[in-house]
């Protein structure tokens, strides 16, 4: 007879040995990719239907350093390639790093004619705040800075600026009028939500650095079946497909969706 020790050691292993399969996962994603992430997570699930995918949003620099800290996400899909190229040069990557998407990014307003204006008119006496997300950690924030910059406008518009913690909350701002005009994203711009709401404008492109976006599985998703399963997911085509929907290009692609 055994000893209720080794029962209760053989019982430890049957339920948390390496065999137990792995029915969940936990996304970070940039912020920008709300309404088509949410869209390609539905669509996953009509195959994998008691799959838990968990999606959280916000900035990629913030998701950057919390992965940096052991944070459980086991996917990053980051809007700027940089980040996950970083994780996995620190080690903190379970998978290459793998491309998925170009940005770009736009005027935005809800009160304001935005498919009229320019960068050169963020400095009208009517347009007291400009939203745009914080170029120190969010990639769509720096894009704005970079634009504005190339264009001759920062001086003029750094004192309007109103910084969202994330593109999202960018976004929120112009929506709720606590900003006249925000640089956004063009797929936030597109998303059923914004586009019945106001117009955009697109910034041009040669003003900023290109949005390269990229994902990876992290160390601690490496294993996870599920997680490698959504990430085969991502470059199917059906995916690819919401993706040019939502204002998105695909890499390697000039031309695009952006217009």
């Amino acid at each position: 007879m055994k000893s209720p020790g080794a029962f209760l050691l053989a019982l430890g292993l049957l339920f948390s040995g390496p065999s137990v399969a792995k029915d969940s996962v936990l996304i970070a994603a940039a912020a920008d990719l709300k309404s088509c992430l949410d869209k390609i997570v539905v669509a996953f699930k009509q195959e994998h239907r008691d799959a838990a995918v968990d999606v959280s949003y916000g900035s990629s620099g913030n998701f950057s350093a919390q992965i940096h800290q052991n944070a459980p996400f086991d996917l990053f899909f980051s809007a700027d390639i940089d980040y996950p190229r970083a994780l996995a040069a620190d080690g903190f990557a379970g998978s290459a790093v793998v491309p998925y998407a170009v940005g770009r990014i736009v005027l935005w307003s809800a009160t304001l004619d935005a498919s009229k204006l320019a960068l050169s008119d963020l400095d009208r006496v009517d347009i007291t705040r400009v939203a745009i997300a914080n170029p120190q950690h969010a990639p769509y924030g720096k894009r704005a800075q970079e634009a504005l910059r190339a264009s001759g406008m920062w001086d003029k518009v750094q004192p309007k600026l109103v910084l969202g913690e994330n593109i999202a909350q960018t976004a929120q701002f112009v929506q709720s009028g606590n900003a006249q005009v925000g640089i956004i994203a063009l797929s936030l711009a597109r998303s059923p939500e914004l586009a019945q709401k106001g117009g955009y404008s697109l910034i041009p492109d040669s003003l900023h650095t290109a949005l390269d976006q990229a994902f990876i599985l992290t160390r601690h998703g490496a294993d996870n079946a599920l997680a490698r399963s959504f990430a085969d997911y991502v470059q199917s085509a059906p995916a690819r497909k919401v993706m040019i929907e939502s204002g998105f290009s695909l890499p390697g692609d000039a031309k695009g969706s952006a217009n």
